[in-house]
């Protein structure tokens, strides 16, 4: 695996007009803009960002970040230097203004929070009432401006029974993804009660199923519960899931900005890697001793001896918020690993994050076109597309063959504004 920063989460604020139960930095409407790193520090860390890797997915989030007044200037920074930008809000405040602006700032998608269709669960559970109709009211501006969006849900014994329907509802909303997120007792969450791990089995299971009904209508996946990839192993092996190189990809491929300028290795693993005050991006990238250790480290437990380690590996973080260890087993898993089993491998020979050499002709205007595909799916992207026009009899990739592949893509994208779509010239 090459150690490159192809997803960086970055939590803006701690500041929302929210307060969810969950919520992995326990914000919400008593949180001060004071810790909160300026603008200008924001730019430079941008800058040393996309020195490491000059084309990363930068998530946006909070807190709330539609409450920092520089939020646009921000995401238009990163985006006018190559980074694909996206925005993870509740949705409350996504008005067709606000929409506009992240727009016209380069955003190119919102991830949206939905923990259930009923008020009386998602108001109580994120603390505000009305904040159901509000963010379903988002969702139909989102649809109205085409700026594609993700619906995100925390599995708990509360929704447990609702999360098909929300599922299906997601697909309905015209979603490109649903992201089912488990919970890492962490901030709030370190208070609620998990679901137990048989129970996490069977939403796996379900997830598995349901990303493979889905295929080509809306991306289906797990988040924070790297055993999904076992169960879409052994029901789907042909699922584009399995495109993903895990481990759990904290600290190798993926990171998190805390508020107030610390590394971590995910916005769920809190342990600081370095402090963006005193240190570059760069330099706590490639030599903090976390996240060295979580790239060199053994495994530890049963995950250090299942046969699934390299496929999957168990969450890092509830592995440290349980045992204070960020190698420990996963203690959310129930699967006993077989004694002498081969090892698992990925099946792809192109992963996500992994480059592509290529074999065929690019166009000028084609390969132009790939340098604002974000780094973590290029590979993959650019692999597609050569078969694609070799069973073609095409021997150079140009714009009309991008467009042709479209609907070869997870998600058919045809009629949705895609990476490359001919609007983006």
């Amino acid at each position: 695996m090459s150690y490159v920063p192809h997803v960086v989460a970055w939590n803006l604020t701690r500041r929302c007009n929210l307060e969810c139960a969950h919520c992995y930095i326990s914000a919400g409407p008593g949180e001060r803009a004071t810790a909160e790193l300026d603008t200008a520090t924001c730019r430079r860390i941008v800058d040393e960002l996309l020195a490491e890797n000059p084309a990363p997915l930068l998530i946006l989030s909070g807190g709330e970040p539609l409450l920092r007044e520089d939020l646009t200037e921000i995401a238009r920074y990163a985006s006018e230097r190559g980074a694909t930008v996206v925005v993870g809000t509740n949705g409350t405040l996504l008005t067709d203004v606000r929409i506009a602006a992240l727009q016209d700032a380069g955003v190119r998608g919102v991830a949206v929070s939905v923990d259930s269709l009923r008020p009386s669960y998602h108001d109580n559970f994120r603390h505000g009432r009305g904040s159901l109709a509000d963010t379903q009211g988002a969702l139909a501006r989102l649809r109205e401006r085409r700026l594609d969006f993700i619906i995100q849900t925390t599995a708990t014994k509360g929704n447990r029974a609702e999360l098909e329907r929300l599922v299906a509802w997601s697909a309905e909303q015209g979603a490109v993804a649903f992201n089912c997120y488990f919970l890492v007792p962490t901030g709030r969450g370190a208070g609620l009660s998990d679901l137990p791990p048989a129970e996490y089995e069977a939403v796996l299971a379900d997830l598995a199923r349901w990303q493979r009904d889905y295929r080509g209508t809306m991306l289906v996946r797990s988040k924070c519960a790297p055993h999904f990839m076992r169960h879409v192993h052994a029901a789907d092996p042909e699922s584009p899931v399995l495109n993903y190189e895990t481990r759990c990809p904290c600290g190798t491929q993926y990171c998190r900005i805390t508020p107030d300028g610390k590394l971590t290795p995910c916005p769920y693993l809190p342990e600081v890697a370095g402090d963006l005050s005193r240190q570059s991006f760069g330099e706590i990238w490639r030599e903090a001793p976390l996240f060295r250790q979580l790239r060199e480290g053994t495994l530890g437990g049963k995950c250090g001896v299942c046969e699934y380690r390299a496929l999957c590996g168990g969450c890092r973080a509830r592995a440290f918020a349980t045992t204070g260890d960020v190698l420990a087993a996963d203690p959310s898993c129930t699967y006993e690993p077989r004694v002498g089993a081969p090892l698992v491998e990925p099946q792809r020979a192109v992963t996500y994050g992994a480059e592509f050499r290529r074999a065929l002709g690019w166009s000028p205007a084609a390969l132009a076109r790939l340098e604002r595909i974000p780094s973590f799916v290029r590979g993959v992207v650019m692999q597609r597309v050569e078969e694609y026009a070799r069973r073609h009899g095409g021997r150079e990739v140009t714009l009309e063959l991008l467009s042709e592949v479209r609907s070869a893509l997870p998600v058919d994208f045809s009629k949705r504004r895609p990476f490359f779509t001919e609007a983006d010239g």
